[in-house]
């Protein structure tokens, strides 16, 4: 069995930081990128509004940690030529990732052209220098067949990862979700990641999901080039493991 630090300092490492609040300031963009540097880390990378990353940019550089940004966040029901150029203008602005939301309600309405054209439009314009992750909102598809036929159209389109959640949705990421997926990345036929977004909160969830990607990926596969959690509660959790410390304590200098 993995030592409980050995675990938290490995799931650290996979954490995409995220500040998608209604309210988001250049104070709040700060503190995140503050968080995303801390010693202990630094965590994969930080995920934001479109309008913060060049102030992120400027914050992370020479650090290593990536920059996400979201786009047709979080409804999912976007002029997809409105949200090719949002997305433009982000990888300008410094971004290094995008987390696309499929049109999921269309997807489930049977408009699965609507979908292919949304991720397709966007990957013709994120070079594959960066990454294009594709939210496939898990919990309002609810149904395994169409978790399975929204990851496969995703990977079929170019997705370099598949995301769970935006985290907006009575219902986040679940271990059942997740394993459709991995069975989806397993026979992809190229390398492609996964991110469980949204009500993971402790040491042991994030064990949970570790646990589940090695054990049908294989050990070895689980690294920042291929997961990624997508839970900013987690990392409260995960210092104070490191740190032996309640979370007040241990997040004080962050």
């Amino acid at each position: 069995m993995t030592p409980r630090p050995d675990l938290a300092r490995r799931a650290l490492r996979l954490l995409d930081l995220t500040e998608l609040t209604d309210r988001p300031t250049d104070r709040s963009t700060d503190a995140l990128c503050a968080k995303a540097k801390n010693p202990l880390g630094p965590v994969a990378a930080v995920c934001l509004w479109p309008q913060f990353v060049s102030r992120a940019r400027e914050a992370l550089a020479e650090s290593g940690v990536r920059i996400a940004t979201v786009a047709n966040f979080p409804g999912g029901e976007d002029d997809v030529e409105r949200v090719i150029d949002g997305v433009q203008e982000a990888l300008d602005d410094g971004a290094d990732e995008i987390d696309l939301v499929l049109p999921y309600r269309a997807f489930l309405g049977g408009d699965v052209a609507a979908a292919r054209t949304m991720v397709a439009g966007v990957r013709d314009v994120v070079d594959r220098g960066r990454r294009l992750k594709v939210i496939l909102e898990t919990g309002i598809l609810a149904e395994p067949a169409a978790i399975e036929a929204a990851s496969r159209l995703a990977v079929e389109e170019g997705a370099d990862f598949i995301k769970t959640s935006t985290g907006k949705t009575v219902v986040s990421a679940t271990l059942p979700a997740v394993e459709i997926m991995l069975g989806v990345i397993r026979g992809a036929g190229r390398p492609v990641g996964l991110k469980p977004s949204g009500g993971i909160r402790t040491l042991d969830d994030a064990a949970a999901y570790l646990a589940l990607a090695d054990g049908v990926m294989g050990p070895a596969w689980a690294t920042r080039d291929t997961f990624r959690f997508g839970a900013s509660g987690l990392f409260d959790a995960l210092v104070t493991e490191l740190e032996g410390g309640t979370p007040a304590q241990s997040t004080s200098a962050y």
